[in-house]
């Protein structure tokens, strides 16, 4: 995993994903304000990739439901078998981020090359990436969809578009959309915020 911890440390330093914890938000629940307040929560699992939706049923990092986007959701275990369960690469990245002194001892993606109704998890090195394709993202707007062999992605992207990638690539790219990706995220959000409170028959909030 050296080279993973390589590119995620240049692109954090690179990118300025460094997260700076106000002193008024500290100590809110135990952690907070410190390294530990980002620790996956359940315990060590030496094989948390089997059953890992009914292990890990939300993304920590948005509450998405993990099995309805079983495509898209990832996997990445520590080195101390801690396991941090996402609904796509986007969190994945923030997991990494989050947990930069961490070593990732393995990860796993949903493979669209399957036909099974939930995607079985392929290891990333044996995945290969399509980006940017026509295909719909999950919490980004240019897509990035693994598949378990390079002929299925290769048809995906005959298909689709985009271009082919492994997973460093892909990841690469999740940190360079991630600005994008959090202001888009951040508008579909309030756009369905302002509907429900519409059908609720509240007024809208205004922000100045």
């Amino acid at each position: 995993m050296d080279r993973r911890e390589a590119l995620k440390l240049s692109l954090l330093a690179g990118a300025g994903l460094v997260v700076g914890i106000p002193q008024s938000h500290a100590a809110q629940c135990p952690g907070d304000g410190t390294p530990t307040q980002f620790l996956p929560k359940q315990g060590p699992d030496p094989q948390a990739h089997e059953n890992d939706i009914a292990k890990y049923p939300k993304c920590p990092y948005c509450g998405m439901d993990r099995k309805q986007f079983h495509h898209s959701r990832m996997l990445i275990q520590y080195a101390d078998d801690l396991a941090d369960g996402t609904c796509s690469i986007h969190c994945a990245a923030i997991s990494l981020s989050l947990n930069i002194d961490r070593e990732p001892k393995a990860l796993w993606v949903g493979d669209n090359a399957a036909t099974a109704e939930v995607k079985p998890l392929v290891d990333v090195d044996k995945a290969s990436f399509l980006i940017g394709s026509s295909i719909k993202g999950v919490m980004t707007k240019r897509s990035k969809v693994a598949y378990g062999t390079a002929t299925a992605a290769t048809a995906a992207r005959a298909a689709n578009g985009g271009e082919l990638a492994n997973f460093d690539q892909a990841l690469l790219a999740a940190y360079t959309d991630m600005s994008q990706d959090v202001s888009m995220i951040r508008k579909n959000r309030a756009e369905r915020r302002k509907r429900m409170m519409e059908q609720q028959g509240k007024p809208a909030e205004h922000k100045s």
